[in-house]
């Protein structure tokens, strides 16, 4: 298979009061064009921080990532931000809308910073693929959790990403709003061949995933044990 983003022994470490406290201890993981995966562990594992690294939204303190065939290690912040509305989309758990935009116009800014002139026609049809087109001129605080997740989704989806990242997406949401936005996040997957990276605390939705990467205290495992 195809690999399209690869972490070698990557290190994430950050200063506090307390001292240098190590996120994520050296790391190596590969994630293959089209596939599916789940990263599972306790809160403090390092979940979170692994998707950030994965996504160019942090820099590793050791190790090597390789994305996209660039070494984001390497990279300004410049080309970082490039390189991700090219190729990563990302959905939070807190939705990150900007406020004072409709839910058309946060889908629209990522295709207008890529300069694309039809910005607004594709996070229309967008909006359209989420079910979401008849309230594309609301307001992020004039919908529910659900909708302002199905708009989340359609931004990131929106530049055709080669890599979807989803840290806890249905964190915030009920049961049966949360089952509605993987069903759309994996059919989108399916429909577009996106890799999908998904962050979760949910045994079942892990399953759904073709392959999964248990982290704990900032190391990964397999059944055998820790792998570095």
């Amino acid at each position: 298979m195809e690999t399209i983003l690869s972490l070698k022994d990557a290190t994430l470490a950050l200063d506090s009061n307390a001292g240098r406290v190590e996120i994520l201890r050296g790391i190596s993981l590969n994630v293959h064009k089209s596939e599916t995966l789940a990263l599972v562990g306790p809160s403090g594992s390092g979940k979170s921080s692994l998707l950030m690294l994965m996504g160019g939204l942090e820099r590793a303190t050791l190790g090597q990532i390789i994305a996209f065939g660039q070494d984001l290690g390497s990279m300004s912040e410049d080309a970082l931000a490039h390189l991700r509305r090219k190729n990563v989309g990302v959905v939070f758990q807190n939705f990150h809308l900007i406020p004072t935009m409709t839910a058309l116009e946060n889908v629209a800014t990522p295709l207008e910073l890529a300069g694309r002139r039809d910005a607004f026609a594709r996070a229309r049809a967008e909006l359209v693929a989420v079910g979401l087109d008849h309230r594309a001129d609301h307001y992020p605080a004039q919908l529910s959790g659900g909708e302002q997740q199905r708009v989340a989704l359609a931004r990131a989806s929106a530049p055709s990403p080669q890599i979807l990242l989803a840290d806890e997406p249905t964190g915030n949401l009920d049961q049966a709003t949360g089952e509605v936005i993987m069903d759309l996040l994996f059919d989108l997957h399916a429909k577009r061949g996106t890799a999908l990276v998904l962050v979760t605390h949910s045994h079942t939705l892990a399953k759904r995933c073709s392959r999964v990467v248990k982290l704990r205290d900032g190391l990964m495992f397999n059944e055998s044990g820790a792998v570095k």
